[in-house]
Protein backbone atom coordinates (compact mmCIF):
# COMPACT_ATOMS: atom_id res chain seq x y z
CA UNK A 1 0.00 0.00 0.00
CA UNK A 2 1.14 3.55 -0.71
CA UNK A 3 1.93 6.06 2.00
CA UNK A 4 -0.44 8.85 2.92
CA UNK A 5 0.24 12.27 1.38
CA UNK A 6 -0.54 15.72 2.83
CA UNK A 7 -3.81 17.16 1.50
CA UNK A 8 -4.49 20.57 -0.02
CA UNK A 9 -7.66 22.58 0.60
CA UNK A 10 -9.27 23.92 -2.60
CA UNK A 11 -11.55 26.97 -2.49
CA UNK A 12 -13.63 27.96 -5.51
CA UNK A 13 -15.83 30.90 -6.40
CA UNK A 14 -19.58 30.36 -6.59
CA UNK A 15 -20.11 33.17 -9.08
CA UNK A 16 -20.36 36.92 -8.47
CA UNK A 17 -23.58 38.16 -10.08
CA UNK A 18 -26.92 36.40 -9.66
CA UNK A 19 -26.80 35.07 -13.24
CA UNK A 20 -23.22 33.82 -12.75
CA UNK A 21 -24.28 32.05 -9.56
CA UNK A 22 -27.12 30.35 -11.42
CA UNK A 23 -24.75 29.33 -14.22
CA UNK A 24 -22.32 27.94 -11.63
CA UNK A 25 -25.10 25.79 -10.11
CA UNK A 26 -26.13 24.42 -13.50
CA UNK A 27 -22.53 23.68 -14.53
CA UNK A 28 -21.60 21.99 -11.26
CA UNK A 29 -24.65 19.77 -11.63
CA UNK A 30 -23.73 18.81 -15.21
CA UNK A 31 -19.93 18.78 -15.09
CA UNK A 32 -19.40 18.21 -11.33
CA UNK A 33 -17.20 20.24 -9.01
CA UNK A 34 -13.85 18.75 -10.06
CA UNK A 35 -14.17 20.08 -13.59
CA UNK A 36 -16.26 23.25 -13.25
CA UNK A 37 -14.64 26.53 -12.07
CA UNK A 38 -16.46 29.88 -11.91
CA UNK A 39 -14.58 33.20 -12.15
CA UNK A 40 -11.11 32.20 -13.31
CA UNK A 41 -8.23 34.71 -13.16
CA UNK A 42 -4.81 35.28 -14.70
CA UNK A 43 -1.85 36.97 -13.06
CA UNK A 44 -1.42 40.35 -14.70
CA UNK A 45 2.21 41.41 -14.80
CA UNK A 46 2.88 41.40 -11.08
CA UNK A 47 -0.03 43.69 -10.20
CA UNK A 48 -1.71 43.31 -6.85
CA UNK A 49 -4.78 41.61 -8.29
CA UNK A 50 -5.25 39.41 -11.32
CA UNK A 51 -7.64 39.92 -14.21
CA UNK A 52 -10.69 37.73 -14.75
CA UNK A 53 -10.29 35.43 -17.75
CA UNK A 54 -13.85 34.13 -18.03
CA UNK A 55 -17.02 33.69 -16.03
CA UNK A 56 -16.77 29.91 -15.92
CA UNK A 57 -14.25 27.35 -17.15
CA UNK A 58 -14.77 23.61 -17.61
CA UNK A 59 -11.77 21.32 -18.15
CA UNK A 60 -12.35 17.65 -18.82
CA UNK A 61 -9.77 15.46 -20.59
CA UNK A 62 -9.04 17.32 -23.85
CA UNK A 63 -12.23 19.39 -23.67
CA UNK A 64 -12.18 23.03 -22.63
CA UNK A 65 -15.55 24.79 -22.31
CA UNK A 66 -15.36 28.56 -21.85
CA UNK A 67 -18.51 30.36 -20.67
CA UNK A 68 -19.10 34.08 -20.77
CA UNK A 69 -22.24 35.26 -18.96
CA UNK A 70 -23.58 38.70 -19.88
CA UNK A 71 -26.72 40.56 -18.87
CA UNK A 72 -27.37 43.89 -20.60
CA UNK A 73 -30.72 45.67 -20.58
CA UNK A 74 -32.45 45.42 -23.94
CA UNK A 75 -32.83 48.99 -25.34
CA UNK A 76 -36.27 50.42 -26.01
CA UNK A 77 -35.83 53.26 -28.51
CA UNK A 78 -38.80 52.21 -30.62
CA UNK A 79 -36.52 51.06 -33.44
CA UNK A 80 -36.26 47.30 -33.04
CA UNK A 81 -33.50 47.01 -35.65
CA UNK A 82 -31.34 49.53 -33.79
CA UNK A 83 -32.18 48.13 -30.36
CA UNK A 84 -31.32 44.59 -31.45
CA UNK A 85 -27.97 45.66 -32.94
CA UNK A 86 -26.97 47.51 -29.77
CA UNK A 87 -27.98 44.64 -27.50
CA UNK A 88 -26.22 42.07 -29.69
CA UNK A 89 -22.99 44.10 -29.71
CA UNK A 90 -22.90 44.63 -25.93
CA UNK A 91 -24.06 41.17 -24.97
CA UNK A 92 -23.08 38.62 -27.61
CA UNK A 93 -20.20 40.26 -29.48
CA UNK A 94 -18.42 41.48 -26.33
CA UNK A 95 -18.85 38.09 -24.65
CA UNK A 96 -17.46 36.34 -27.73
CA UNK A 97 -14.42 38.63 -27.64
CA UNK A 98 -13.88 37.71 -23.97
CA UNK A 99 -14.08 34.01 -24.82
CA UNK A 100 -11.57 34.24 -27.68
CA UNK A 101 -9.21 36.19 -25.43
CA UNK A 102 -9.61 33.63 -22.65
CA UNK A 103 -8.95 30.83 -25.11
CA UNK A 104 -5.66 32.39 -26.23
CA UNK A 105 -4.46 32.90 -22.66
CA UNK A 106 -5.49 29.50 -21.33
CA UNK A 107 -3.78 27.64 -24.17
CA UNK A 108 -0.65 29.82 -24.18
CA UNK A 109 -0.17 30.16 -20.40
CA UNK A 110 -1.88 27.15 -18.76
CA UNK A 111 0.36 27.46 -15.70
CA UNK A 112 -0.92 31.01 -15.06
CA UNK A 113 -4.61 30.22 -14.52
CA UNK A 114 -5.88 30.82 -10.98
CA UNK A 115 -9.03 30.31 -8.90
CA UNK A 116 -8.80 33.59 -6.99
CA UNK A 117 -8.30 37.28 -7.77
CA UNK A 118 -5.06 37.41 -5.78
CA UNK A 119 -3.69 34.58 -7.93
CA UNK A 120 -2.57 32.48 -4.98
CA UNK A 121 -4.38 29.23 -5.83
CA UNK A 122 -3.70 27.68 -9.20
CA UNK A 123 -6.23 25.65 -11.13
CA UNK A 124 -5.83 22.22 -9.48
CA UNK A 125 -6.25 20.11 -12.63
CA UNK A 126 -4.18 19.98 -15.80
CA UNK A 127 -5.13 21.98 -18.89
CA UNK A 128 -4.68 19.92 -22.08
CA UNK A 129 -1.82 20.90 -24.45
CA UNK A 130 -2.66 23.35 -27.22
CA UNK A 131 -2.29 20.73 -29.96
CA UNK A 132 -4.72 18.35 -28.20
CA UNK A 133 -7.32 20.74 -26.79
CA UNK A 134 -10.89 20.84 -28.08
CA UNK A 135 -12.32 24.25 -27.24
CA UNK A 136 -16.06 24.84 -26.95
CA UNK A 137 -17.24 28.45 -26.62
CA UNK A 138 -20.54 29.35 -24.96
CA UNK A 139 -22.09 32.79 -24.55
CA UNK A 140 -24.96 33.04 -22.08
CA UNK A 141 -26.91 36.11 -23.23
CA UNK A 142 -29.58 37.42 -20.90
CA UNK A 143 -32.44 39.97 -21.14
CA UNK A 144 -33.63 39.52 -24.73
CA UNK A 145 -36.22 36.79 -24.21
CA UNK A 146 -38.92 39.04 -22.77
CA UNK A 147 -38.65 41.50 -25.66
CA UNK A 148 -38.58 38.62 -28.13
CA UNK A 149 -41.89 37.32 -26.76
CA UNK A 150 -43.43 40.80 -26.99
CA UNK A 151 -42.38 41.10 -30.63
CA UNK A 152 -43.04 37.59 -31.92
CA UNK A 153 -44.63 35.49 -29.19
CA UNK A 154 -43.38 31.91 -28.77
CA UNK A 155 -40.90 30.72 -26.16
CA UNK A 156 -38.63 33.75 -26.32
CA UNK A 157 -35.61 31.79 -27.50
CA UNK A 158 -33.33 33.36 -30.10
CA UNK A 159 -33.56 31.97 -33.62
CA UNK A 160 -30.50 30.24 -35.08
CA UNK A 161 -29.78 31.32 -38.67
CA UNK A 162 -26.25 30.26 -39.76
CA UNK A 163 -26.46 32.45 -42.87
CA UNK A 164 -26.17 35.54 -40.69
CA UNK A 165 -22.42 36.08 -40.32
CA UNK A 166 -20.45 38.72 -38.43
CA UNK A 167 -21.56 42.29 -39.09
CA UNK A 168 -24.79 41.09 -40.70
CA UNK A 169 -26.13 40.98 -37.14
CA UNK A 170 -26.10 44.83 -37.12
CA UNK A 171 -27.10 45.57 -40.72
CA UNK A 172 -30.49 46.92 -41.71
CA UNK A 173 -33.26 44.59 -42.80
CA UNK A 174 -32.49 44.93 -46.51
CA UNK A 175 -28.85 43.89 -45.88
CA UNK A 176 -29.78 40.79 -43.92
CA UNK A 177 -30.35 41.87 -40.31
CA UNK A 178 -32.97 39.81 -38.53
CA UNK A 179 -33.74 40.83 -34.93
CA UNK A 180 -33.57 38.04 -32.34
CA UNK A 181 -31.66 35.77 -34.71
CA UNK A 182 -28.12 34.52 -34.05
CA UNK A 183 -25.86 33.25 -36.78
CA UNK A 184 -22.09 32.90 -36.73
CA UNK A 185 -20.36 35.63 -34.75
CA UNK A 186 -16.97 35.19 -36.47
CA UNK A 187 -16.36 31.76 -38.03
CA UNK A 188 -12.63 32.46 -38.52
CA UNK A 189 -12.13 32.62 -34.73
CA UNK A 190 -14.17 29.54 -33.83
CA UNK A 191 -17.86 28.83 -33.46
CA UNK A 192 -19.74 30.54 -30.61
CA UNK A 193 -22.78 28.80 -29.09
CA UNK A 194 -25.32 31.30 -27.73
CA UNK A 195 -27.79 30.26 -25.02
CA UNK A 196 -30.43 32.68 -23.80
CA UNK A 197 -32.75 32.95 -20.80
CA UNK A 198 -35.09 30.37 -22.32
CA UNK A 199 -32.62 27.79 -23.59
CA UNK A 200 -29.81 27.83 -21.00
CA UNK A 201 -31.76 25.77 -18.48
CA UNK A 202 -33.28 23.51 -21.16
CA UNK A 203 -29.92 22.53 -22.63
CA UNK A 204 -28.03 22.24 -19.34
CA UNK A 205 -30.68 20.17 -17.58
CA UNK A 206 -31.33 17.90 -20.55
CA UNK A 207 -27.66 17.26 -21.39
CA UNK A 208 -26.48 17.03 -17.80
CA UNK A 209 -23.29 15.02 -18.19
CA UNK A 210 -20.02 16.18 -19.74
CA UNK A 211 -20.18 13.46 -22.40
CA UNK A 212 -23.75 14.24 -23.46
CA UNK A 213 -23.19 18.02 -23.46
CA UNK A 214 -19.95 17.99 -25.46
CA UNK A 215 -21.34 15.48 -27.96
CA UNK A 216 -24.23 17.85 -28.66
CA UNK A 217 -21.97 20.88 -29.15
CA UNK A 218 -19.69 18.97 -31.50
CA UNK A 219 -22.53 17.49 -33.57
CA UNK A 220 -24.23 20.89 -33.72
CA UNK A 221 -21.10 22.58 -35.09
CA UNK A 222 -20.70 19.85 -37.72
CA UNK A 223 -24.36 20.27 -38.70
CA UNK A 224 -24.04 24.03 -39.07
CA UNK A 225 -20.72 23.83 -40.94
CA UNK A 226 -22.30 21.34 -43.36
CA UNK A 227 -24.59 24.10 -44.61
CA UNK A 228 -27.66 21.89 -44.12
CA UNK A 229 -29.29 24.05 -41.42
CA UNK A 230 -31.21 26.97 -42.91
CA UNK A 231 -32.77 28.09 -39.63
CA UNK A 232 -34.13 26.89 -36.31
CA UNK A 233 -36.81 28.59 -34.26
CA UNK A 234 -34.58 28.24 -31.20
CA UNK A 235 -31.88 26.16 -29.54
CA UNK A 236 -34.54 23.95 -27.99
CA UNK A 237 -35.83 23.05 -31.45
CA UNK A 238 -32.34 21.92 -32.46
CA UNK A 239 -32.19 19.81 -29.32
CA UNK A 240 -35.63 18.35 -30.04
CA UNK A 241 -34.46 17.37 -33.53
CA UNK A 242 -31.16 15.91 -32.27
CA UNK A 243 -32.21 13.71 -29.36
CA UNK A 244 -34.65 11.29 -31.06
CA UNK A 245 -32.24 10.53 -33.93
CA UNK A 246 -29.28 8.14 -33.98
CA UNK A 247 -26.47 7.79 -36.53
CA UNK A 248 -24.90 4.53 -37.72
CA UNK A 249 -22.67 4.47 -34.60
CA UNK A 250 -25.71 4.60 -32.32
CA UNK A 251 -25.01 8.22 -31.30
CA UNK A 252 -27.49 11.09 -31.22
CA UNK A 253 -26.99 13.21 -34.32
CA UNK A 254 -28.54 15.68 -36.75
CA UNK A 255 -29.58 13.17 -39.38
CA UNK A 256 -30.47 14.66 -42.77
CA UNK A 257 -31.30 12.59 -45.83
CA UNK A 258 -28.71 13.01 -48.64
CA UNK A 259 -31.26 14.39 -51.10
CA UNK A 260 -32.30 17.22 -48.75
CA UNK A 261 -30.44 20.47 -49.36
CA UNK A 262 -31.54 22.35 -46.28
CA UNK A 263 -33.51 21.98 -43.05
CA UNK A 264 -35.82 24.55 -41.47
CA UNK A 265 -36.81 23.70 -37.89
CA UNK A 266 -40.02 25.45 -36.90
CA UNK A 267 -41.53 25.41 -33.42
CA UNK A 268 -42.79 22.04 -32.29
CA UNK A 269 -39.84 19.60 -32.30
CA UNK A 270 -39.00 20.29 -28.67
CA UNK A 271 -42.61 20.19 -27.49
CA UNK A 272 -43.15 16.88 -29.27
CA UNK A 273 -40.02 15.45 -27.67
CA UNK A 274 -40.82 16.46 -24.08
CA UNK A 275 -44.39 15.18 -24.39
CA UNK A 276 -43.37 11.83 -25.82
CA UNK A 277 -44.26 9.05 -23.34
CA UNK A 278 -40.84 7.48 -23.84
CA UNK A 279 -39.12 10.75 -22.88
CA UNK A 280 -41.24 10.90 -19.73
CA UNK A 281 -40.34 7.28 -19.00
CA UNK A 282 -36.67 8.14 -19.52
CA UNK A 283 -36.81 10.94 -16.96
CA UNK A 284 -38.40 8.60 -14.43
CA UNK A 285 -35.89 5.82 -15.13
CA UNK A 286 -32.97 8.25 -14.83
CA UNK A 287 -33.83 9.24 -11.26
CA UNK A 288 -31.59 6.51 -9.84
CA UNK A 289 -28.67 7.66 -12.03
CA UNK A 290 -28.12 10.77 -9.92
CA UNK A 291 -26.84 8.55 -7.12
CA UNK A 292 -23.75 8.16 -9.34
CA UNK A 293 -23.31 11.95 -9.45
CA UNK A 294 -23.77 12.17 -5.70
CA UNK A 295 -21.16 9.45 -5.13
CA UNK A 296 -18.60 11.32 -7.25
CA UNK A 297 -19.36 14.58 -5.47
CA UNK A 298 -18.94 12.93 -2.08
CA UNK A 299 -15.39 11.95 -3.03
CA UNK A 300 -14.72 15.49 -4.27
CA UNK A 301 -16.14 17.11 -1.15
CA UNK A 302 -13.45 15.42 0.92
CA UNK A 303 -10.73 16.00 -1.69
CA UNK A 304 -11.42 19.76 -1.80
CA UNK A 305 -11.80 20.05 1.97
CA UNK A 306 -8.62 18.04 2.61
CA UNK A 307 -10.50 15.44 4.65
CA UNK A 308 -10.08 12.31 2.50
CA UNK A 309 -9.25 9.28 4.63
CA UNK A 310 -6.52 8.06 2.32
CA UNK A 311 -4.79 9.45 -0.78
CA UNK A 312 -2.65 7.29 -3.03
CA UNK A 313 -1.36 10.23 -5.11
CA UNK A 314 0.39 13.41 -4.19
CA UNK A 315 -1.97 16.01 -5.71
CA UNK A 316 -5.50 16.51 -7.02
CA UNK A 317 -4.38 16.57 -10.66
CA UNK A 318 -3.19 12.97 -10.30
CA UNK A 319 -6.32 11.91 -8.39
CA UNK A 320 -8.55 13.49 -11.02
CA UNK A 321 -7.41 11.16 -13.81
CA UNK A 322 -9.03 8.14 -12.18
CA UNK A 323 -12.30 9.92 -11.45
CA UNK A 324 -12.62 10.91 -15.12
CA UNK A 325 -13.92 7.43 -15.87
CA UNK A 326 -16.85 7.91 -13.50
CA UNK A 327 -17.72 11.34 -14.92
CA UNK A 328 -17.27 10.25 -18.54
CA UNK A 329 -20.30 7.97 -18.25
CA UNK A 330 -23.44 9.09 -20.07
CA UNK A 331 -26.72 9.53 -18.20
CA UNK A 332 -27.97 6.14 -19.43
CA UNK A 333 -24.81 4.33 -18.29
CA UNK A 334 -25.01 6.09 -14.92
CA UNK A 335 -28.51 4.68 -14.57
CA UNK A 336 -27.20 1.15 -15.07
CA UNK A 337 -24.16 1.60 -12.81
CA UNK A 338 -26.18 3.20 -10.02
CA UNK A 339 -28.70 0.40 -10.05
CA UNK A 340 -25.97 -2.27 -9.94
CA UNK A 341 -24.16 -0.57 -7.06
CA UNK A 342 -27.22 0.32 -4.98
CA UNK A 343 -28.78 -3.10 -5.34
CA UNK A 344 -25.58 -4.77 -4.19
CA UNK A 345 -25.36 -2.50 -1.13
CA UNK A 346 -29.02 -2.86 -0.14
CA UNK A 347 -29.46 -6.55 -0.90
CA UNK A 348 -26.29 -7.71 0.90
CA UNK A 349 -27.01 -8.67 4.54
CA UNK A 350 -25.27 -6.40 7.11
CA UNK A 351 -22.84 -9.15 8.16
CA UNK A 352 -21.96 -10.36 4.66
CA UNK A 353 -19.33 -9.43 2.08
CA UNK A 354 -20.16 -9.25 -1.65
CA UNK A 355 -18.69 -8.05 -4.94
CA UNK A 356 -20.07 -7.31 -8.38
CA UNK A 357 -18.08 -6.80 -11.58
CA UNK A 358 -19.58 -4.68 -14.36
CA UNK A 359 -18.04 -5.36 -17.76
CA UNK A 360 -17.58 -2.65 -20.42
CA UNK A 361 -20.51 -1.82 -22.70
CA UNK A 362 -18.24 -0.50 -25.44
CA UNK A 363 -14.58 0.01 -26.25
CA UNK A 364 -12.85 2.36 -23.83
CA UNK A 365 -15.16 1.68 -20.89
CA UNK A 366 -13.46 0.59 -17.65
CA UNK A 367 -14.11 -2.61 -15.73
CA UNK A 368 -15.98 -1.77 -12.51
CA UNK A 369 -15.77 -3.74 -9.28
CA UNK A 370 -18.30 -2.94 -6.56
CA UNK A 371 -17.30 -4.23 -3.12
CA UNK A 372 -19.33 -4.20 0.07
CA UNK A 373 -17.53 -5.17 3.25
CA UNK A 374 -19.16 -5.10 6.72
CA UNK A 375 -17.45 -3.43 9.64
CA UNK A 376 -16.28 -5.74 12.37
CA UNK A 377 -16.88 -4.75 15.97
CA UNK A 378 -13.66 -6.53 16.93
CA UNK A 379 -11.59 -4.57 14.37
CA UNK A 380 -10.50 -0.99 14.90
CA UNK A 381 -11.95 1.39 12.31
CA UNK A 382 -8.56 2.41 10.91
CA UNK A 383 -7.58 -1.23 10.50
CA UNK A 384 -10.92 -1.90 8.82
CA UNK A 385 -10.33 0.88 6.30
CA UNK A 386 -6.77 -0.31 5.64
CA UNK A 387 -8.05 -3.85 5.10
CA UNK A 388 -10.67 -2.56 2.67
CA UNK A 389 -8.03 -0.62 0.76
CA UNK A 390 -5.96 -3.78 0.46
CA UNK A 391 -9.00 -5.70 -0.81
CA UNK A 392 -9.55 -3.05 -3.49
CA UNK A 393 -6.01 -3.62 -4.74
CA UNK A 394 -6.44 -7.39 -4.60
CA UNK A 395 -9.70 -7.39 -6.55
CA UNK A 396 -8.21 -5.12 -9.22
CA UNK A 397 -5.34 -7.58 -9.74
CA UNK A 398 -7.67 -10.57 -9.87
CA UNK A 399 -9.92 -8.79 -12.37
CA UNK A 400 -6.95 -8.26 -14.67
CA UNK A 401 -6.05 -11.93 -14.24
CA UNK A 402 -9.56 -13.02 -15.27
CA UNK A 403 -9.97 -10.43 -18.02
CA UNK A 404 -6.55 -10.01 -19.68
CA UNK A 405 -7.94 -7.40 -22.08
CA UNK A 406 -8.79 -5.03 -19.19
CA UNK A 407 -6.62 -1.91 -19.07
CA UNK A 408 -8.65 0.41 -16.79
CA UNK A 409 -10.07 -1.15 -13.64
CA UNK A 410 -12.03 0.75 -11.00
CA UNK A 411 -13.13 -0.51 -7.61
CA UNK A 412 -15.63 1.29 -5.36
CA UNK A 413 -16.08 -0.06 -1.84
CA UNK A 414 -18.52 0.64 0.96
CA UNK A 415 -20.48 -1.13 3.75
CA UNK A 416 -23.58 -3.27 3.11
CA UNK A 417 -27.11 -2.34 4.15
CA UNK A 418 -29.40 0.64 3.71
CA UNK A 419 -28.42 2.45 6.91
CA UNK A 420 -26.94 5.93 6.70
CA UNK A 421 -23.34 6.68 7.58
CA UNK A 422 -21.61 4.71 4.86
CA UNK A 423 -18.01 5.45 3.96
CA UNK A 424 -16.69 4.93 0.44
CA UNK A 425 -13.28 4.12 -1.02
CA UNK A 426 -12.24 4.54 -4.63
CA UNK A 427 -9.45 2.67 -6.35
CA UNK A 428 -8.18 2.97 -9.92
CA UNK A 429 -5.77 0.46 -11.44
CA UNK A 430 -4.00 1.14 -14.75
CA UNK A 431 -3.18 -2.31 -16.13
CA UNK A 432 -1.40 -1.19 -19.29
CA UNK A 433 2.06 -2.15 -18.04
CA UNK A 434 1.08 -5.58 -16.72
CA UNK A 435 4.06 -7.89 -16.21
CA UNK A 436 4.69 -11.58 -15.51
CA UNK A 437 5.44 -10.55 -11.93
CA UNK A 438 1.96 -9.00 -11.70
CA UNK A 439 0.44 -12.24 -12.98
CA UNK A 440 2.27 -14.25 -10.32
CA UNK A 441 1.22 -11.78 -7.61
CA UNK A 442 -2.42 -11.92 -8.75
CA UNK A 443 -2.40 -15.73 -8.78
CA UNK A 444 -0.97 -15.85 -5.26
CA UNK A 445 -3.53 -13.33 -4.01
CA UNK A 446 -6.41 -15.23 -5.61
CA UNK A 447 -5.27 -18.48 -3.99
CA UNK A 448 -4.93 -16.84 -0.58
CA UNK A 449 -8.34 -15.16 -0.83
CA UNK A 450 -9.98 -18.44 -1.82
CA UNK A 451 -8.46 -20.11 1.22
CA UNK A 452 -9.83 -17.39 3.51
CA UNK A 453 -13.26 -17.35 1.86
CA UNK A 454 -12.77 -13.86 0.42
CA UNK A 455 -13.34 -14.90 -3.16
CA UNK A 456 -16.32 -16.87 -4.41
CA UNK A 457 -17.74 -18.14 -7.65
CA UNK A 458 -19.05 -15.38 -9.90
CA UNK A 459 -22.53 -15.46 -11.43
CA UNK A 460 -22.86 -13.80 -14.81
CA UNK A 461 -25.92 -11.60 -15.40
CA UNK A 462 -26.77 -10.00 -18.73
CA UNK A 463 -29.19 -7.10 -19.17
CA UNK A 464 -30.16 -4.36 -21.59
CA UNK A 465 -30.66 -0.73 -20.67
CA UNK A 466 -32.60 1.35 -23.17
CA UNK A 467 -32.07 5.09 -23.19
CA UNK A 468 -35.78 5.53 -23.83
CA UNK A 469 -37.64 2.74 -21.99
CA UNK A 470 -40.43 1.00 -23.79
CA UNK A 471 -43.88 2.11 -22.64
CA UNK A 472 -47.39 0.83 -23.15
CA UNK A 473 -49.40 3.39 -25.09
CA UNK A 474 -53.16 3.74 -25.15
CA UNK A 475 -53.20 3.57 -28.91
CA UNK A 476 -56.23 4.78 -30.81
CA UNK A 477 -57.06 2.96 -34.02
CA UNK A 478 -57.37 5.46 -36.87
CA UNK A 479 -58.69 4.49 -40.26
CA UNK A 480 -58.96 5.94 -43.76
CA UNK A 481 -57.74 9.50 -44.25
CA UNK A 482 -57.11 9.77 -40.51
CA UNK A 483 -54.02 7.63 -40.99
CA UNK A 484 -52.31 10.70 -42.44
CA UNK A 485 -53.00 12.78 -39.34
CA UNK A 486 -50.45 13.28 -36.51
CA UNK A 487 -50.13 10.22 -34.29
CA UNK A 488 -51.96 10.55 -30.92
CA UNK A 489 -48.83 9.41 -29.09
CA UNK A 490 -47.26 12.84 -29.65
CA UNK A 491 -44.29 11.72 -31.74
CA UNK A 492 -44.95 14.30 -34.43
CA UNK A 493 -45.10 11.59 -37.11
CA UNK A 494 -48.11 10.59 -39.16
CA UNK A 495 -50.15 7.82 -37.57
CA UNK A 496 -49.49 5.40 -40.44
CA UNK A 497 -45.72 5.81 -39.94
CA UNK A 498 -45.83 5.53 -36.16
CA UNK A 499 -48.29 3.60 -34.01
CA UNK A 500 -50.34 2.56 -37.02
CA UNK A 501 -47.46 1.01 -38.93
Amino acid sequence: MEVKYPQTIIKKSNGITSSEKYLAILCQKSFLSMWSYPNIYRDDGGKREGKEICDLLVIFENNIIIFSDKKCTFPNSGNIQLDWGRWYYKTVKKSADQIWGAERWILKYPERVFLDKKCLQKLPIDIPPMNEAKVHRVVVAHAASKQCILQFGGSGSLMIVPGIVGDMHYANKLSGCLPFAIGQVNPSKGYIHVFDDTTLQIVMETLDTISDFVAYLEKKEIFINSGKLVSAAGEEELLGYYLPRLNSAGEHDFIVEPDIDGVVLCEGAWENFVNDPQRKAQIKANEISYAWDALIEKFFKHLFAGTSYFLSHRNIAEQEKGFRFLARESRTRRRMLSEAFIRLVIETPPNMRATRTVLPSSKGDPYYIFLVLPKSESLEYEKYRNFREQLIYNYCLITKLKFPEAVDIICIATEPGSNKGHSEDFGFFDARNWTDENTKEAQDIEKEMLEHGLFSKQIKRVGTYREYPEVELNRKVLKGSCRNKPCPCGSGKKYKKCCGS
